[in-house]
């Protein structure tokens, strides 16, 4: 069965999986989707003695579907190899009544790996597919993670440009330093004064931006982004969902076909959505439960089914989940509604000129599928501290979020007992000040990179290579700009 890609925006013609991963986004500013899902074509039970390329290449066929088996098995294979840092890519933990499926041993050591590792093999393959003449610009915007993973993913790739956008005061010194030390011959890192929705909203603007189409058309470019707004860096998330229960079964801790629960720490909303599609193929997985920081618009949104961005943006210790606009939502939005393209861009429209929306009752009622709930700053950190002195692991301030959202819905009775799968999205290593000042205050007197050392200690889990010795690392990036002025610095560095 062919899968083609179509517009949440209803204004574009049906697209290969290959064209839809080159665009990132559609000309109307929707954001492409399935124009239906693929099911599983493989029980299950058949699966358990896969290893992670290979589940991947079941699940990632069923939707690439114009790529042929060799070439997506060449991207699958040079995606997950000796850069992570684990046999298994996504490892499950089973720790305080949970299983946390730990999608941080990749090169950058946050969930972002497990997509925009084989997110350039699939623009690459896919730009000689359709025969494209033009370099390729990977435009995007970060609240922390996505950005060195991208950077990690697409650094010396011919006919590639990446062009990463961050708040410089809005991410972990650890997550500065990382994209600001890093090394490659065609990326580029640029800090703004301003939040991730500033940083993202700007991208967008670009994207969108008639006269610099023209203007990168001239000169040979054409643009493309490395966040989960593309289908090629959310399809490859569906995958470890799949896996996670494979492993469940394989250990016998549940029966193939059982249900079970996913948690999972929310921001841009991509991550949760890929556990939503998994569902839709067939995964049997009872509720999504997504978990918000104190910016908790999903959680009023899935509560309340009003999505209201006019409040006040909160910095927290868990920054990759600090944003108001979330763009990923646009895509379930599109899925509960039926399909509805002119209700999504009402909804859209509103967003934009009013700050808020509200769905209909049908739509309402098709959010069955998920349970919201928040943690504020003190439960993160209760969190940490509690689960490091119970079990002696240590998990990070969004993987707390999720882990304490679920404890409390345990706790009073609101959900059942089903298995329950989180997702930890990114390795404590990367928020040492705020996981290890949860532990003991006595850490506060310590900077980011004495604490590195001393969470080796009380984990016992080696340093990561992607942040051991960072500090003494060179400086290589250190552009800074008004969110207003992202067009002229993208103009600037392409000598456009």
């Amino acid at each position: 069965m062919s899968i083609l890609y179509k517009s949440t925006r209803g204004n574009e013609k049906l697209l290969s999986a290959s064209e839809a991963i080159i665009k990132g986004i559609a000309d109307d500013g929707g954001l492409y989707v399935p124009a239906k899902f693929p099911k599983l074509n493989i029980d299950i039970k058949d699966m358990v003695d896969m290893d992670y390329n290979e589940v991947a290449y079941n699940i990632m066929k069923e939707f690439f579907t114009d790529f042929t088996e060799d070439e997506l098995k060449v991207c699958i294979s040079k995606a997950y190899d000796s850069k992570f840092d684990v046999q298994e890519k996504a490892p499950l933990k089973k720790a305080g009544g949970a299983y946390f499926l730990e999608l941080f041993h990749g090169p950058t050591i946050a969930f972002k790996d497990m997509a925009l590792s084989i997110l350039p093999h699939l623009l690459t393959t896919a730009v000689k597919k359709n025969n494209m003449d033009k370099d390729i610009v990977i435009l995007t915007a970060t609240s922390g993670d996505t950005g060195k993973a991208a950077l990690e993913g697409f650094s010396d790739i011919d006919g590639v440009k990446i062009i990463v956008f961050f708040p410089e005061h809005g991410v972990s010194e650890v997550q500065k330093l990382q994209m600001k030390t890093h090394k490659g011959s065609n990326t580029y890192v640029v800090g703004i004064e301003g939040n991730f929705d500033d940083a993202q909203n700007g991208v967008k603007r670009i994207f969108n931006d008639d006269s610099m189409k023209k203007k990168l058309n001239q000169n040979n470019y054409a643009f493309s982004s490395a966040n989960s707004i593309n289908i090629g860096r959310l399809i490859p998330q569906v995958v470890y969902y799949f896996y996670s229960y494979i492993q469940l079964v394989k250990e016998k801790e549940i029966n193939s076909g059982e249900q079970i629960n996913v948690v999972v720490p929310t921001g841009n909303f991509g991550n949760i959505l890929a556990g939503y599609y998994a569902k839709k193929m067939g995964l049997p997985i009872d509720k999504l439960m997504c978990a918000s920081n104190e910016n908790k618009v999903l959680y009023d949104f899935i509560s309340t089914g009003i999505y209201d961005k006019r409040r006040d943006f909160v910095i927290t210790s868990s920054p990759s989940m600090d944003i108001l606009i979330s763009s990923n939502l646009e895509r379930l939005l599109y899925h509960i509604s039926g399909e509805n393209t002119e209700k999504i861009n009402e909804l859209m429209n509103k967003l934009k000129d009013q700050g808020v929306y509200e769905i209909d009752d049908t739509m309402k009622a098709n959010l069955k599928d998920f349970l919201a709930g928040y943690a504020s700053e003190q439960d993160t950190h209760t969190t940490i501290k509690e689960l490091y002195d119970q079990e002696g692991y240590v998990i990070d301030t969004h993987t707390a979020v999720a882990y304490a959202v679920w404890n409390k819905k345990r706790s009073l009775g609101q959900i059942d007992d089903k298995k329950t799968v989180i997702a930890s999205t990114a390795s404590p290593y990367k928020f040492p000040a705020a996981v290890m000042n949860a532990i003991d205050n006595k850490y506060k007197i310590y900077d980011d990179f004495r604490l590195i050392k001393e969470m080796s200690k009380i984990s016992g889990v080696t340093i990561p290579s992607a942040v051991d010795d960072i500090d003494k690392r060179e400086i290589v990036h250190n552009k800074v700009c008004d969110a207003k002025d992202m067009k002229n610095v993208v103009c600037e560095i392409l000598h456009v």
